[in-house]
């Protein structure tokens, strides 16, 4: 059984999907084990706990310096020695002492079908009120590997979604989520705990059942 650590700093809705997941039998050969948040007040740590899921919070405001919350993330990453590292949410640059530790190890969902919006700084509404500016009008999720580099990772799964011109941030938010997010976070880690997904010249892929 794979054990997995999940990542979050807010409200939880992709912790959820994988937690359903889990349960549905979506996800096969795998367990959250611990959940880790670097927000004190995100939601998901309440939905961890209903989930009877360890948690941990290294709450980021309350280090001093980026590089003690890096090292307290790392140590608690190296000690828990998951199969799979999940980025749900987690609003935080992982550091490449991380990355290089745990190899091809950690995930992360982007709302935005990368390379297109995507990098330092496109992060949650962020990403969809760029879309909505420049007037694209196919968007949608990408799930990739974390590397060294923000979202420059080999990409795993992709899913679009329809921009609509009635979209608001939000709403297009929301549709993303549901869409795509929820859709292609949950494949990818039943793919990894099957080792159905390898990495080669930075780029994946996926072995037939």
């Amino acid at each position: 059984m794979n054990k997995i650590a999940v990542l979050v700093s807010g409200t939880g809705t992709n912790l959820k999907a994988l937690i359903e997941a889990i349960k549905n039998n979506e996800i096969k050969n795998g367990k959250i084990s611990l959940v880790i948040s670097s927000n004190k007040n995100a939601k998901a740590i309440t939905i961890a706990k209903e989930a009877n899921i360890n948690t941990m919070v290294l709450d980021r405001k309350s280090f001093k310096l980026a590089h003690e919350f890096e090292e307290a993330l790392f140590l608690a990453l190296k000690e828990e020695e998951p199969n799979l590292i999940v980025m749900a949410g987690f609003l935080c640059i992982i550091p490449k002492k991380i990355t290089d530790h745990f190899k091809n190890k950690i995930i992360n969902i982007h709302p935005s079908l990368i390379p297109a919006f995507c990098g330092e700084g496109f992060y949650g509404l962020k990403v969809h009120e760029a879309v909505l500016k420049k007037g694209v009008k196919i968007t949608g999720a990408t799930v990739h590997f974390v590397n060294e580099i923000a979202d420059g990772g080999p990409i795993i799964l992709q899913k679009s979604v329809e921009v609509k011109q009635t979209d608001s941030p939000e709403i297009l938010q929301k549709r993303v989520m549901e869409q795509a997010e929820w859709v292609i976070l949950k494949k990818a880690v039943n793919y990894i705990c099957l080792n159905r997904i390898y990495v080669k010249n930075n780029k994946t892929f996926i072995t037939e059942e």
